[in-house]
């Protein structure tokens, strides 16, 4: 089975939320609500590729895909209903612009036109005092895409970035920004 235009993918772990935190033997649900974008499964395992693909994607790689693709919804009459993204059984279609970053062999890679920056500790002490934890709007790049790389920017390159850019998201427990090569603004 394949698509014309999208992937074909399957829940990391078979399940639609990542809810579920283990506290040594025990398990911790950390959000019960079905409506919680943050409890959302964002880990797609590939099962297909669109018909004629050609790009760098590959049946078995595992997608950061968008926190909508899995999540259940409810109808105006309250019943219970998968997003359009649904298929079949725990299938699901992604198209290419609701995936971020892939990973294979172990080792993640930027995808199209989105880039993930690690956001560093501050530096200025002026920001003591106020909460602040990071410096704003620099950050360092973790997960490069072809097109900062063809204007000469690397993975570990300290960047600014536009203001309201940063979208969180946790990869290999650690904290990142995903934006869009073109929010990048200057190398430091």
């Amino acid at each position: 089975m394949q698509s014309p235009y999208s992937f074909i993918v399957a829940p990391l772990k078979n399940r639609r939320y990542d809810n579920i935190k283990m506290y040594g033997d025990k398990k911790f649900y950390t959000s019960v609500s079905e409506e919680d974008h943050t409890a959302a499964n964002r880990f797609a395992t590939v099962v297909n590729v669109p018909i004629n693909y050609t790009g760098e994607i590959q049946i078995g790689d595992i997608l950061l895909v968008h926190h909508n693709v899995f999540k259940f919804y409810n109808d105006m009459y309250g019943k219970r209903q998968s997003g359009k993204s649904w298929l079949k059984d725990n299938l699901f279609l992604v198209d290419p612009d609701q995936f971020f970053l892939y990973k294979r062999n172990d080792e993640w890679k930027g995808y199209d036109k989105y880039c993930f920056i690690k956001p560093i500790p501050k530096k200025d002490f002026y920001l003591d005092g106020m909460g602040v934890h990071e410096e704003p709007l620099c950050g360092k790049i973790k997960y490069s895409n072809q097109q900062l790389e063809k204007l000469g920017l690397n993975v570990g390159d300290e960047v600014s970035y536009q203001p309201d850019s940063e979208y969180v998201f946790y990869i290999d427990e650690e904290k990142l920004y995903r934006m869009f090569t073109n929010n990048i603004t200057m190398l430091i």
